[in-house]
């Protein structure tokens, strides 16, 4: 499975005031007027698979093509599995694929044959074109003349790229500049790319770096006639970046043949496998996926078999707060825990009883002392938030429920969602979609699911944050019901997170059901008659 430019991993282009819809790849705004995931979900659209040919006018990274899309998003029904283990530590990083060979060798047409063929979630695929320095004013004058040598490798930032592929590498959310090859400038906006299982790296200049090799699990130098990639390059500057054959064959002869010569051609002694004629070599290509999926398997890990089994009998830990149980905070578990409670009367205490957890979330919240006067005159010593900002994010479904009473709380607070799901094959959750708000690295971020069971979904939800930058101990988890089982998951990998619930259960069944627990949360809230595996997270479904 091959994609275009918004799939998988790879943002649209930032926008000013936008959020970062990442897994998502469509912008949308966040706030109290948005609709809800499980509205668009319900109304599902046609399938749009399709693979967009790359087009070279701006650098471009491509993934994975989804199955559903709408006009604001797109949801992937192949999701990203747990790359880190119980301690919440990233496990396995991406396996990086370089791809080096001369300028039109066909170094993106092996990529996609690959991606195509690999068949696998979440494929990223990194041009080198994007990482192009920016021009002083005089270069861009010799560029416009066709003087300034764009094969030569002071022309790329290695800096930025090393940088750049490095944390994607380790899982990192990333962004990456856009270069537009018809002014020779790099453009304002950049795009976000994020959670890649096999990363795609090409470029002329891929193997000419000692750091950028370190970070190759797989070198692939693509040998192709120089009169062929002659040929390819007069159509590909004329026809796409609007340039007169005079000057694309003067540029060609001054300086892409050369450079060529010089500082591309040697590196394919670093090469692993060398393929001869491009994307038509298929038996090359079939090796190349053989051992890529080879290598993934030995990456595979499980994550919800060992929390199942961890932690037993441990006293529950500081970064816990429980609610105090009131006879009013009793009552309102006794209606919502009720097998009988009608839908209104669910949805009503379950209402009440998280704007009181929130209300009680907030108090953890660090305030700074400040001093205000009065319409009388007089001076009040005060507290106000230690803090830029406060962010919610739901794990959708059911912690979409929270959204209301958080807005109703926080004016204006922006709001993501992360879409976790469970594989009913392999018992692991997956990632399936992403919207964080833009720079959510600076904020305090409340993170909200109805129940959490053995943690899974909440662990992976951490994660997500924390490869966003998002400092562990400005994050809170809140949850109206938990059992211990998640409660010792999230605190063992996340010890500076703070846990905030209105009630801890003690078991969990083998179906990892909290116990006495409180039902499917989402389909009592919603009034969907049975457990969906694609509406729900594992975590909303008392899991």
């Amino acid at each position: 499975m091959a994609g275009t430019m918004n799939q998988a991993g790879v943002q649209e282009p930032q926008k000013e005031d936008g959020d970062d819809d990442e897994r998502s790849m469509s912008r949308s705004d966040s706030g109290s007027g948005e609709d809800s995931l499980d509205e668009l979900l319900r109304h599902r659209c046609p399938l749009t698979p399709s693979l967009s040919p790359r087009k070279r006018t701006t650098s471009q990274s491509k993934t994975e093509p989804p199955l559903l899309r709408t006009n604001k998003r797109t949801i992937y029904t192949a999701g990203r599995p747990p790359w880190y283990n119980v301690t919440g530590t990233t496990f396995k990083e991406a396996f990086v694929i370089g791809l080096c060979g001369g300028s039109a060798s066909g170094k993106t047409t092996v990529a996609n044959k690959i991606i195509e063929a690999l068949d696998v979630p979440w494929v990223v695929l990194l041009s080198m074109d994007s990482f192009y320095k920016v021009l002083t004013k005089e270069e861009q004058e010799l560029a416009a003349r066709n003087e300034y040598n764009f094969d030569h490798p002071d022309a790329f930032d290695f800096e930025l790229l090393v940088t750049v592929l490095r944390k994607l590498k380790k899982g990192k959310s990333i962004k990456v500049p856009v270069y537009d090859f018809t002014s020779h400038s790099r453009r304002k906006e950049w795009k976000t790319v994020y959670g890649a299982n096999v990363v795609i790296f090409e470029g002329i200049l891929a193997f000419a770096n000692k750091e950028l090799l370190k970070l190759l699990d797989m070198k692939v130098f693509v040998d192709t006639d120089s009169d062929i990639r002659l040929v390819r390059r007069l159509k590909r500057d004329i026809m796409e970046r609007g340039r007169d054959i005079a000057g694309v064959i003067k540029q060609y002869n001054k300086f892409v043949k050369p450079a060529f010569e010089q500082y591309i051609e040697p590196t394919v002694q670093v090469a692993d496998i060398v393929v001869p004629r491009g994307g038509e070599n298929f038996v090359a290509l079939d090796l190349i996926v053989q051992h890529v999926h080879s290598q993934l398997e030995k990456r595979e890990i499980t994550v919800r078999s060992a929390l199942a089994s961890a932690h037993q009998g441990q006293p529950l830990p500081k970064t816990l707060s429980v609610m105090e149980s009131t006879p009013q905070v009793r009552g309102m578990h006794t209606i919502i825990r009720n097998k009988e409670t009608n839908r209104d009367e669910f949805i009503f205490y379950s209402k009440r009883l998280m704007r009181l957890l929130i209300e009680h979330a907030l108090s953890f919240l660090p305030l700074k002392p400040v001093s205000v006067e009065t319409p009388q005159g007089t001076v009040y010593e005060g507290k106000r938030l230690s803090g830029k900002r406060i962010s919610g994010v739901s794990i959708l479904r059911a912690g979409e429920t929270m959204e209301q009473a958080l807005m109703a709380v926080c004016k204006d607070i922006r709001l993501g969602k992360i879409l976790i799901q469970t594989n009913h094959d392999t018992g692991e959750p997956e990632l399936h979609y992403l919207r964080l708000p833009k720079d959510i690295s600076e904020d305090y971020v409340i993170l909200m699911d109805s129940t959490v069971s053995t943690g899974a979904a909440a662990l992976m939800a951490i994660r997500v944050l924390l490869d966003h930058d998002v400092q562990e101990d400005k994050i809170f988890l809140l949850s109206l019901l938990m059992a211990e089982m998640g409660v010792h998951s999230v605190a063992y990998a996340f010890p500076k997170v703070r846990i905030i619930t209105t009630a801890v259960d003690k078991k969990v069944n083998d179906e990892f059901h909290i116990i006495p627990g409180i039902g499917n949360f989402g389909d009592r809230y919603f009034g969907t008659d049975a457990p969906s595996d694609w509406y729900e997270s594992d975590e909303g479904m008392d899991y």
